[in-house]
C-alpha cells in the first residue's frame, strides 16, 4: 500500500493540488524564468486563489526550491529503480536519457545554471543542498567505477567528466533541435546521448 493511499481524502486532495502547483511552477519557470515568474502566474495556472497557494508554499523562493527538489528526487528515485546488474556506464547513460526526456517534455528548468541569484537562494535551502549532495555522491561513484572499468577515460579528472555530464542536461542544443530541426524527441535523445558520452570514452590506439 502506498503512502498516498493511507492519506485521508482531504490530505489526498491537498497533495494533489500541491503536485499541480509544482507542475505549473516548473512549466512557468521553463518559459518565463525565475525573475519574471510571479505567485499570481502560478495561482492562475492552477486555477486557485493566491491565498490558497500560500497555504502550500509560504514564498516564491520556497515554491521554486520545492519544484527543484522534486526534480532531484525524481533522478534519485530513477537511479534507485535501475537494475543492479547494469554497469556504471549504462546507469549513467540511462539517467541522462531520463533527464533529456524530462527536459524535452518541459519538466526541467535549469535555473541554477543560468542565474546567480537562484544559485544563492538554493544554497540557503538545506533540504535542496542535502538532495544535491546525495545525487552528486551517487553519480561520482558511477563515474569512478566507469573509469576503473575503462568505459570512461581514466586519464581525465573525475570532476571534469562529472560536470561535463551535468552540462549535457542543460545543453542548448536540445532546444535548438526541438525547435528548428525536423527530428522528433526520440531522435534528439538518441543523438544527444551519442554526442554526450562519445567524447568522454578513452581513445583507441591506432
Amino acid at each position: 500500500m502506498s503512502i498516498f493511499s493511507k492519506l485521508s481524502f482531504k490530505d489526498q486532495a491537498f497533495k494533489l493540488r500541491e503536485n499541480a502547483i509544482l507542475d505549473a511552477t516548473t512549466a512557468i519557470l521553463g518559459t518565463k524564468g525565475y525573475d519574471l515568474m510571479t505567485m499570481d502566474d502560478v495561482a492562475n495556472a492552477v486555477g486557485i486563489s493566491k491565498p490558497s497557494l500560500y497555504k502550500h508554499f509560504k514564498s516564491k523562493e520556497d515554491l521554486v526550491g520545492e519544484a527543484l527538489i522534486r526534480l532531484i528526487d525524481g533522478a534519485i528515485d530513477f537511479l534507485a529503480q535501475l537494475n543492479n546488474e547494469l554497469s556504471a556506464i549504462d546507469k549513467l547513460i540511462a539517467l541522462l536519457e531520463w533527464a533529456l526526456r524530462v527536459r524535452l517534455e518541459g519538466g526541467m528548468p535549469f535555473l541554477p545554471s543560468t542565474s546567480a541569484h537562484v544559485r544563492d537562494m538554493l544554497m540557503r535551502n538545506l533540504k535542496y543542498v542535502t538532495r544535491v549532495l546525495k545525487l552528486n555522491g551517487q553519480l561520482e561513484k558511477l563515474v569512478l567505477a566507469a573509469q576503473k572499468k575503462g568505459d570512461l577515460n581514466p586519464e581525465l579528472p573525475s570532476d571534469v567528466i562529472l560536470f561535463s555530464y551535468y552540462s549535457r542536461t542543460c545543453d542548448p542544443a536540445v532546444e535548438y533541435l526541438q525547435k528548428f530541426s525536423k527530428m522528433d524527441n526520440e531522435a534528439i535523445v538518441t543523438y544527444i546521448l551519442q554526442v554526450a558520452l562519445g567524447g568522454l570514452r578513452p581513445s583507441v590506439a591506432a
